[in-house]
Parts: C-alpha cells; sequence; structure tokens
C-alpha cells in the first residue's frame, strides 16, 4: 500500500459554501489540515468554519483574482458547479467557462494537484450497468454536456503534466443535503405514502457525502501515479429504489409504503408540468428515475483503495434523521442550492390524496 506522508499543503476549495464543500471543508479541519482556503459566490453561513479558514467570496470566472489566489496555494479541490435546474448559458458559463479559467491559472501557477468533481451524469442513460469509466460520454441536457466539456479542458491539462484527479461521484447525500430528497422527506415525516415513478425494481446507486470526502483525501494525499486518473465513485451496498426510498418511510414510522406509477405516463404528465413551470422535477431526474444506474467503483478501490462505509439506505436514513432534527431552521430559499428544500409545485396537491 503507497505510503501517505504527513505534510500539509495549503488547499484551495472553489465552491465552498455547497453541500460537498461544507462537508469537505470539516473532513479537512478533521484531519488536521490547517491551511485551506475557500471561495464562492455566497458566503459560507458557519461561524465556526469561517474561523478555520481563508474564505474568499469570488467567482470561479474571475481570471484576474483567482490567479492571485491560485499563486499561493498547492493543492486545488474543484468542487464549484451550477445546478441543472439554472439556464443553459449559466450552466455552461459556470461548469466550462469557470472550469477552464481555474485550470489555466493552476497550470500557470505550477498547483501540484488539480482534483476536478464531475458527475456521473457524464454517461448519460447507458443500457449496461455497472458502467465503468472507459464507457462512453453521452451527457444528457446542459448540465452533463458541460460536465463532458470540462472533463476535456481537465484532460488536455493532465496530457501537459498537471496530476488532475477526476472523480465522477454519484448523487451524493447525507446531514444538510436537500434539493430533490427533500421531497421524499416532507412526505415522510408528514405521514404520507411516497409516489415513484416506474415500478421502483431498478437499482439506483447513491453516495454518503463522507465517502466522497474520503475519495477527495485520498487523491490530495496519494502519490500521483495513483491518482492522476479517471474515477467512479459510489456506495457500494444498494437495492432496489423502492426498497431503499422505502427504509426512510420505514424509519418515519408511519407505515407508509412507496406508490409506484408507470413510467410513460408519468413522464408524460412531467413533461407537460415542467414546461408550464409547475413541477419541481426536471428531465435528468425523471427521465432515469425508472431505470437502472450503477457504476462500477472497483478502480478507485484498487487504486485508491476507496472502501465506502455506507450503503444507499444508510446515507438516506443519516440524510432524514438530519432533516427530522433541523426541518424547523431550514433555509426556505427554495430549490436555490442542494442545502435548500425544493418548491413542491404541483406535488402539494397531490400529497393530500397520498
Amino acid at each position: 500500500m503507497t505510503k501517505i506522508e504527513t505534510k500539509k499543503q495549503r488547499i484551495l476549495i472553489t465552491g465552498g459554501s455547497g453541500f460537498l464543500g461544507i462537508n469537505l471543508i470539516r473532513y479537512l479541519l478533521e484531519k488536521e489540515y490547517k491551511d485551506i482556503v475557500v471561495i464562492d459566490k455566497v458566503k459560507i453561513n458557519y461561524p465556526d468554519l469561517l474561523s478555520n479558514i481563508n474564505f474568499i467570496k469570488l467567482d470561479i470566472r474571475d481570471e484576474s483574482r483567482v490567479k492571485e489566489i491560485m499563486d499561493q496555494v498547492d493543492i486545488v479541490v474543484h468542487a464549484a458547479s451550477a445546478l441543472p435546474l439554472n439556464k443553459r448559458e449559466n450552466i455552461f458559463s459556470t461548469i466550462v467557462d469557470g472550469s477552464a479559467n481555474l485550470l489555466n491559472s493552476a497550470f500557470d501557477s505550477n498547483v501540484t494537484k488539480f482534483i476536478y468533481i464531475s458527475s456521473t451524469a457524464v454517461y448519460g442513460i447507458p443500457e449496461h450497468h455497472p458502467i465503468l469509466e472507459e464507457d462512453n460520454l453521452i451527457g444528457v441536457g446542459p448540465y452533463g454536456e458541460a460536465k463532458i466539456e470540462a472533463e476535456k479542458a481537465s484532460l488536455s491539462f493532465r496530457n501537459r503534466g498537471m496530476c488532475v484527479p477526476i472523480l465522477r461521484p454519484k448523487s451524493f447525500i447525507g446531514p444538510e443535503r436537500l434539493g430533490i430528497f427533500s421531497l421524499l422527506f416532507e412526505w415522510a415525516k408528514d405521514g404520507r405514502n411516497f409516489p415513484l415513478i416506474g415500478k421502483g425494481n431498478n437499482r439506483y446507486q447513491l453516495l454518503d457525502v463522507q465517502d466522497l470526502c474520503e475519495a477527495i483525501y485520498l487523491c490530495i494525499k496519494l502519490d500521483d501515479d495513483k491518482v492522476n486518473d479517471t474515477f467512479n465513485i459510489g456506495a457500494e451496498e444498494f437495492r432496489t429504489m423502492k426498497e431503499d426510498f422505502q427504509s426512510v418511510l420505514d424509519r418515519a414510522g408511519y407505515g407508509k409504503k412507496i406508490w409506484s406509477f408507470p413510467s410513460a405516463p408519468s413522464i408524460f404528465l412531467l413533461r407537460i408540468l415542467e414546461a408550464l413551470n409547475l413541477s419541481p422535477v426536471y428531465k435528468w431526474i425523471y427521465d432515469s428515475a425508472a431505470k437502472e444506474s450503477v457504476v462500477s467503483v472497483e478502480k478507485a478501490k484498487r487504486k485508491l483503495g476507496f472502501s465506502p462505509k455506507y450503503s444507499n439506505q444508510k446515507a438516506l436514513i443519516r440524510s432524514f434523521e438530519w432533516y427530522l432534527k433541523n426541518v424547523e431552521n431550514l433555509d426556505r430559499e427554495f430549490g436555490t442550492s442542494h442545502t435548500s428544500p425544493w418548491r413542491q409545485g404541483f406535488l402539494v396537491i397531490l400529497k393530500k390524496f397520498f
């Protein structure tokens, strides 16, 4: 096994105010990293974190300011992104242009590692599973397409000699993760059955944010020859979507169940409601919800020593329990980030019948 050095280097985290950023800051502080620089357009709302890091309010597309910061750091963890719900031009500007700006600056500043947090959305909806890192990239929608372009830019700098690990995480959850999952959590809390597109017999692999933080940590600490590659990151233990979501209803304790609805008419209705701006569910979600979605993590296990600790069910229940404790104090800027709940839209009416 590769020896992990104890030397702590200055780390820059982009998108540090987001769900992953907040958890990664905590994770690295626990690993006794004391020299962490964080940039984001939105200020971190946690005084305990702000007192232990150097936070700079900054847009990753700001070339001159990014350059100033990049000259002072050793390792970059690029987690800044745009939500799939954003307009196409904003998604491409943030993910593609922002990533290119960071990569150029990092290369010019001789940054030792640039860890890019991509997404399994780059695979689209393939016909076989598990998905391997070498499989074709067919992004669905602007978000998946933009992630592919950002990966191409990352690979170009890897080819120029920079160490650029690329991580493709599955949808990751954990305490403080709301977004689309807030729909399930709210219905479970209120003692309602929950609707699911399709029979729910498909496996839909998730990922706990702590396991993702562990994968990032391994990329920070291990030698370049181990990490300068592309890795799928996901849970190793998962069941069908219906079984995994049912675990949340079981934890709520009302005896409620997952209700399955035929895929074709459900998707047709959701498309209409999305066009009318009445649906909280966008195309990527309703097109993939009833399909198998599993990536292989064997490469990450073999090369990084990655060993996920949380199953789908444990990760969902951990998120739900945090939600129950904090529901009265949640950020009500609906849908603006993964840490805020999504608007229910037409589901407010539908919920009454469940």
